[in-house]
């Protein structure tokens, strides 16, 4: 079984060295590729000293079409033509941290899709104000009513996916250039009939580094998730029936 984990990273830098090595560790199948946007600090170096090192390491240099959801779609794409059975993606901040990886990977022996989660028991927050807590809950009300998706934590970016999901989404054709790609994804897995199921994580808030997450990023995916709906519902989601 090859297993890949996609990242994508915009100046991630001050983490993304350690994170690599700390999920190559968790098993030895996994492989790694970081899709970065031209990050200014230098991220893409870093990962390419490390890829010249280790074969396991790969980078996808991206220098156009930028974006997280484009970043993201592009890593899983990657994976699948690279012949992954099943591919993750994770965040560079370590909010997501690896030791999940092979009780993710033990799920999906079960379902096509599995969630890194806050919402289910055994999963929380840390180091987050009751305000970012409310408000994760809120939105993930909106989506799961709005998308009809039977997933808690809808807005967990910690996710896995067998290869037949990967290729029943198609997707290399995802439409959202920014966060509401795991949305998308979802939706996409729901619709097309994939069996999901979460696992319980702790999600930390970041020490090192700045987030890229803005309000006006957040209102807009928000926005996207409209667009998301009508897609599915006038039948223009997917570029094949």
């Amino acid at each position: 079984m090859k297993i890949v984990v996609t990242i994508p990273t915009y100046n991630e830098i001050e983490n993304i060295e350690t994170l690599v090595r700390e999920i190559l560790v968790q098993d030895e199948r996994i492989e790694v590729v970081v899709a970065d946007d031209d990050s200014p600090d230098g991220t893409w170096r870093a990962v390419a000293a490390l890829a010249a090192a280790d074969p396991r390491v790969h980078l996808l240099h991206r220098t156009s079409d930028r974006g997280r959801g484009r970043a993201g779609a592009a890593a899983y794409a990657w994976a699948l033509q690279h012949g992954a059975d099943a591919a993750f993606e994770m965040d560079a901040d370590f909010s997501h941290q690896p030791r999940y990886l092979p009780a993710m990977i033990a799920a999906l022996a079960e379902a096509d899709v599995v969630i890194g989660s806050r919402q289910v028991a055994g999963g929380r927050d840390i180091g987050r104000p009751l305000w970012r807590r409310w408000l994760t809950r809120a939105s993930n009300l909106y989506v799961r009513l709005a998308l009809g998706v039977p997933i808690g934590d809808c807005n967990s970016g910690y996710r896995g996916f067998r290869r037949r999901a990967l290729e029943a989404i198609d997707v290399g054709s995802a439409f959202s250039p920014g966060p509401a790609i795991v949305h998308e994804l979802l939706y996409k897995a729901r619709l097309r009939g994939m069996t999901m199921v979460e696992v319980p994580i702790e999600f930390v808030e970041r020490e090192l580094g700045q987030s890229t997450l803005t309000f006006r990023t957040l209102l807009r995916s928000y926005f996207t998730i409209l667009a998301l709906k009508w897609r599915g519902v006038t039948g223009r989601l997917f570029s094949t029936p």
